[in-house]
């Protein structure tokens, strides 16, 4: 992996919990201790009592969004797509990528590719092609997944359920190791957010496969967050509230044998109470430069939009 060539300001917007060369937690971090890596009842609260990010601090926040380096996947359609939008509406540079080549934002500055997220090698070949072009990547947003199958666990065909895997937890897995050996390679850290749900948490019959990939995805944030923290890396489980996008006409057209909720879904598509993209992506932009604390962890959520109904 070549080594980033960042100029300052980029690493001190986006810079991580070593924000400088030494592997050292700066001030506002604590060391977990053994007691604070247990699980609790929702959810480890692997950095102690909060993650708080050292940017918080006056004299650690500096510059805009404007230049900054974006991976996105899943970044042809959807949230993946409306993310993509907003970055570039902000001034952030791009790489992209999905199954399909996603089309790049009017006026953006990316490198697109079709990219399957299982293929390890496709993967680091995509980075290193965002880094050849863009000299660093300061965000990266595992954002690939898919719903199905949706019903009860014992129909469920086992090729389908093994996809699912495949995609939503091997795929998020794979970009987390992308992504750290990229900011291994540069100067100044950078931020990973895995998407994931609320249904991570809470029991939806019908979402086995979904139920459990989402809650893999919270946990395998929480060992990289602990893993990378030395090297400048902070990573977050990002629920973004329910968006419309084709998952959500999807569930919405799902039968009530197949998925008793469905009738809280159609209801919120009724009211239209969904968070917009641009919503979720200020949200994150909020997470990086320091806007915004955690305080639970690396899980968090995206608040509700207001909406009149």
């Amino acid at each position: 992996m070549r080594k980033g060539n960042g100029c300052n300001s980029v690493v001190l917007a986006f810079g991580g919990p070593c924000m400088g060369r030494d592997p050292v937690l700066p001030k506002g971090w604590n060391e977990p201790s053994h007691d604070q890596l247990r699980f609790k009842s929702d959810f480890p609260r692997v950095l102690g009592q909060h993650q708080r990010c050292p940017m918080n601090d006056p004299e650690n926040v500096r510059g805009t969004g404007s230049g900054l380096v974006a991976v996105v996947t899943g970044a042809s359609r959807g949230l993946g797509a409306g993310l993509a939008k907003a970055f570039a509406d902000t001034g952030l540079r791009l790489g992209l990528c999905a199954r399909t080549v996603p089309a790049a934002p009017d006026g953006a500055d990316a490198v697109t590719a079709s990219v399957d997220v299982t293929d390890a090698r496709a993967l680091d070949r995509f980075a290193d092609e965002v880094v050849e072009r863009f000299g660093r990547v300061d965000l990266w947003v595992n954002n690939a997944g898919v719903l199905g199958p949706i019903g009860p666990l014992v129909d469920a065909d086992p090729g389908a359920l093994r996809r699912h895997i495949d995609i939503n937890v091997t795929g998020v897995l794979l970009g987390c190791r992308a992504f750290a050996r990229v900011v291994r390679a540069q100067s100044g850290g950078g931020v990973l957010v895995n998407i994931s749900s609320g249904a991570a948490t809470k029991i939806y019959e019908g979402w086995a496969a979904y139920c459990a990939s989402k809650a893999a995805v919270d946990m395998m944030t929480a060992v990289v967050a602990t893993e990378e923290r030395t090297h400048g890396l902070r990573a977050y489980a990002l629920a973004p509230g329910v968006v419309d996008t084709d998952m959500q006409a999807q569930i919405r057209a799902t039968p009530a044998a197949s998925f008793p909720s469905v009738a809280r879904f159609i209801k919120l598509d009724e009211e239209q109470a969904f968070n917009s993209p641009g919503r979720v992506a200020s949200f994150i932009l909020d997470l990086v430069e320091g806007r915004r604390e955690v305080s639970d962890g690396v899980r968090i959520r995206v608040p509700d939009q207001p909406h009149h109904g």
